[in-house]
């Protein structure tokens, strides 16, 4: 591992030099409790949205405390998530209810209601309509803005006296005015566009009609249903089997979540899986992620994080709010929240971040336990975040930045120090430059914002920043990134920062002070990137976040927004002439193996130039956050007008081994300066070694309910053991998070697997397995399933494939050598 300064944490620096740390577990939930005035300070909502500041703490409408036990505070305000008719209430069935007095008794005449079919089924119209057919659920799942059909079975014939009500109620203490209890007269039309229509009435069976507001709060609901006729009033008991689901929806025209691609809706809210980019520019690795959204669990899971941290049921229909709590509440500071951030190295307390395949075991786990999980880094929480908000009905993706800045100082530069003869000073460099930072975009309308901001919004669950003093940041409008508005919200500054400040080269002079030598002008954010709609190719985005490098609406953005910094001036004072080039050159370097690092120079002038050159390799975490120098040269090299020539630096496996961290990457310092003019050189070139992959093969054909079989194959490329290997195998529709043990693989070894698996749905799926061990993670395989329905088509049902399987030991016998 590293040493020096920075060597704490693989995130900030500037940090005391700490042993690694890890988070230790969090108490055990207290019981449920609600809010109280002066209880404790602000709450999270109150200083997360300004305009819900002012609100009565006391107010029934809020969810549980943080602390809140493992579980608690479902939608419903009684009903633990995820615990399928597990209601605090005995079920009432189908058929008893009560009169207006209450007594039970029914009398003659009363239109009683013996019966409810929400037409819930995954086969039926409904899901099928409203694009949720693919949730692992029985219940009823709506999206806002549409309409939807169920039947009501009376005692006896509908008669046009008769009144029906239909209502829906969500929290703790449901209200007309915060729209937690909807009052639908049927026939009649009610308030907000919701309003319910009889289509068919046919004996003592009643077709209805229900259109849902486009503005509805999303969540979980509990249904009733009042009559009223001469001979009295009747009212249908709550019933588990008849809460209803009703999530945003970017089908409707009158929503704000609307999307007018029907291929971006495929892609962004009901694709289950997708890729997730990082690495380096140069060398951009690749990994599929699956976000099983759809997942049995996962819908209550999210619904749950809503809970937890007591968002007012009245805030829940708007998606500026939502996405706000969902990126403070998938990590734990401040909130105890979905996920421990880890960036030390040391994962021996939970899962190496690398090792993840998806997000189903994370919301599972933190569902299940009601404990934050340990660990995750920038693509985990991000990962987790899409399958949030595409489950929510959120149009979302995962977004990679390459070159991410990480300002400190509010400057909106990148302020790296070096001494006298520019090696750097690491105790002053507190900004960082990420090798890659992943984080989300979600659309939406910005009815908050002057006109033009609508469209994508980057939210980021990575904490790193606080915004009004929690660890969440946005939505930020991307447009006003683009064009340097950091006075817009939220959080601007920091992601303006993160995309396109300039890189500022400051030296250390003989009296102490600093001065500016180079502006690296286009280091940062240097390239912006997606998966491409409707496949695994990679899509550049980076035209959104920015301007053409060097044009002069980029350059004004720029200037825009470093005169709201804290360095206004940081550009009156610019570099001299610049007539030597300098490109970093780096192979394809392959863990395990040598390798050779290069450095081009071109004199671009018409006289002779000498150029003094200072090369120091270090290793890196992807964060920018360095160890000790390991290796330095020193060259001098006379360049004739015109000419180019190469300096190289050799580096051995042996040299590098004893330093590696995270993924392997490198970072490579080079500065130095023109004897004849004075320019000054400057370059940060990080680069990183390459990891195996897993080759993953399908042992047959895929049908739902029918055993199958997969063959993964490994082969160690260190010379060294891999102690402690664990896989792990997730695919929705396919199979539960799964881990397998499989102890240690000998160097250059070559281990084959074999699995099986029972798929739960038809159609394409994506099978993903990851291996991580002390001495080598980051290494993935994905494979395409095309999966048959079951013979018959009967339909399918299942919990998701059943339970995970965890900490299965897979024996020696079962591996096989190639």
């Amino acid at each position: 591992m590293m040493d020096g300064p920075r060597s704490d944490v693989g995130r900030w620096g500037g940090n005391p030099l700490q042993p690694p740390t890890t988070p230790s577990p969090e108490p055990e939930p207290e019981p449920d409790r609600r809010f109280r005035r002066g209880g404790g300070g602000r709450s999270f909502w109150a200083r997360c949205c300004g305009c819900c500041s002012c609100r009565n703490v006391a107010d029934d409408d809020w969810g549980p405390e943080p602390s809140d036990s493992r579980g608690r505070g479902s939608s419903s305000g009684t009903r633990r998530p995820g615990s399928r008719g597990s209601d605090s209430r005995q079920p009432v069935s189908r058929g008893s209810g009560v009169n207006a007095a209450g007594d039970g008794t029914i009398r003659e005449g009363m239109l009683v209601v013996t019966g409810v079919d929400l037409l819930s089924s995954r086969s039926d119209q409904n899901r099928q309509e409203h694009h949720t057919d693919e949730y692992e659920y029985d219940e009823l799942i709506v999206r806002r803005g549409q309409p939807f059909r169920m039947l009501l079975l009376l005692s006896r014939t509908y008669e046009s006296s008769d009144r029906i009500t239909l209502e829906l109620l969500i929290g703790n203490n449901p209200e007309v005015g915060k729209g937690t209890h909807v009052i639908i007269p049927v026939g009649k039309g009610g308030s907000g566009g919701w309003k319910a229509q009889v289509t068919k009435a046919s004996g003592q069976t009643l077709n209805l009609r229900v259109h849902t507001s486009p503005n509805a709060i999303i969540g979980k609901f509990q249904f009733t249903v009042r009559t009223q006729s001469d001979a009295g009033e009747f009212q249908l008991p709550f019933d588990a089997r008849n809460e209803i689901y009703i999530l945003f929806n970017p089908w409707c025209p009158e929503d704000i979540v609307y999307v007018d691609h029907e291929d971006w809706r495929q892609e962004y809210v009901l694709n289950e899986s997708g890729r997730i980019y990082y690495g380096t520019e140069a060398q951009i690795g690749e990994r599929t992620w699956n976000y099983g959204q759809f997942d049995h669990g996962v819908l209550d899971a999210c619904l749950y994080i809503l809970d937890r941290r007591g968002m007012p049921y009245g805030g829940r229909g708007d998606p500026v709010s939502v996405s706000r709590v969902i990126s403070a509440m998938v990590n734990s500071l401040d909130d105890n929240g979905v996920l421990i951030g880890n960036w030390s190295g040391d994962y021996s307390r939970g899962t190496n971040p690398s090792a993840w395949v998806g997000s189903v075991e994370i919301l599972l786990s933190y569902l299940r336990t009601g404990y934050s999980v340990p660990y995750g880094q920038c693509w985990v929480f991000a990962g987790v975040t899409t399958t949030v908000l595409r489950c929510l009905g959120l149009a979302t993706r995962t977004v990679t930045n390459f070159n991410s800045a990480h300002d400190t100082d509010t400057s909106l530069t990148m302020d790296i120090y070096f001494d006298e003869n520019m090696k750097p000073l690491e105790h002053l460099n507190h900004d960082s430059v990420w090798n890659f930072h992943v984080w989300n975009d979600c659309w939406m309308k910005r009815p908050d914002l002057p006109s033009g901001f609508d469209g994508w919004q980057v939210v980021d669950a990575t904490p790193q920043e606080t915004s009004s003093g929690i660890f969440c940041c946005g939505p930020c409008s991307v447009e006003s990134i683009k064009n340097g508005l950091v006075y817009m919200k939220y959080d601007t500054p920091f992601i303006f920062a993160e995309v396109n400040s300039d890189k500022v080269y400051w030296q250390r002079q003989d009296d102490g002070s600093f001065k500016i030598v180079y502006v690296e002008e286009k280091a940062i954010g240097t390239l912006i990137v997606t998966k491409a709609i409707g496949s695994n190719m990679r899509e550049d985005i980076t035209y959104l976040y920015k301007h053409p490098e060097g044009s002069d609406a980029e350059r004004k953005a720029v200037e825009t927004a470093a005169a709201h910094g804290s360095k206004p001036n940081v550009y009156a004072n610019r570099g001299s002439a610049e007539d030597v080039a300098m490109q970093v050159e780096a192979q394809d370097a392959v863990m395990g193996q040598d390798l050779m690092v290069s450095i081009m120079l071109t004199n671009h002038s018409s006289s002779r130039r000498t150029v003094k050159l200072h090369l120091y390799l270090s290793v890196t975490f992807y964060t920018g956050v360095t160890g000790t120098i390991f290796k330095e040269t020193k060259k001098e090299v006379e360049l004739a007008p015109g000419a180019s020539d190469r300096v190289t630096m050799p580096v051995a496996y042996k040299e590098y081994r004893p330093h590696l961290v995270d993924q392997g990457a490198m970072l490579l310092n080079v500065s130095g300066h023109v004897k004849e003019s004075g320019q000054v050189l400057a370059k940060q070139h990080t680069f990183r070694l390459r990891t195996p992959d897993l080759s993953l093969t399908l042992l047959g054909a895929a049908v739902v309910g029918q055993e199958c079989e997969v063959q993964i194959v490994f082969k160690n490329p260190l010379p060294v053991t891999l102690t402690n290997v664990v896989f792990r195998l997730e695919g929705s529709g396919l199979q539960r998070p799964k881990i397998l043990n499989v102890g240690d693989i000998g160097g250059n070894e070559t281990v084959t697997l074999r699995q099986t698996f029972v798929p739960v749905r038809p159609g394409p799926r994506q099978l993903i397995a990851s291996l991580d061990s002390p001495q080598l993670s980051q290494v993935h395989g994905v494979i395409q399933v095309d999966v048959a329905p079951a013979p018959g088509d009967r339909g399918f049902f299942s919990d998701a494939g059943g339970d995970s399987h965890l900490g299965e030991t897979i024996p020696m016998a079962s591996r096989g050598g190639a």
